[in-house]
Order: C-alpha cells, then sequence, then structure tokens
C-alpha cells in the first residue's frame, strides 16, 4: 500500500467512488489527492459527488 499524507482517512459515499473510478488509471491518484484535500475543507469530511465534480472542474474535463 502506499502511505498517505495524513493520518485520517476520509469517508466516501458510495457515489463519489463511482465518480472516482470513471476518472482515468494515470491520473486517479492526483485526482484523488485533490479530491480528498477538498473534502478535508468541508464539515463533515466526507467526499462528496459535489467534491469531485469540483475537482473535475479544476481539472478542466
Amino acid at each position: 500500500m502506499n502511505n498517505s499524507n495524513s493520518t485520517n482517512e476520509l469517508q466516501w459515499t458510495a457515489e463519489a467512488k463511482t465518480k472516482l473510478k470513471n476518472i482515468p488509471y494515470f491520473v486517479r491518484t492526483q485526482a484523488r489527492q485533490r479530491i480528498e484535500e477538498l473534502a478535508r475543507e468541508t464539515e463533515p469530511q466526507i467526499v462528496t459527488v459535489e467534491i469531485v465534480e469540483q475537482a473535475r472542474l479544476e481539472f478542466g474535463q
């Protein structure tokens, strides 16, 4: 397993996990990191479809 920069793992909604799987594998790690950064800025710190979409817009896709 790879090491995370954060010691606390975020919860992902089922819908957000599905969206993550649709991201091409070669950028998925970077996308996941950015998505989790955005989620940590929210309360509660849960990855939702809205956060995945926000990150997608940042990546310009």
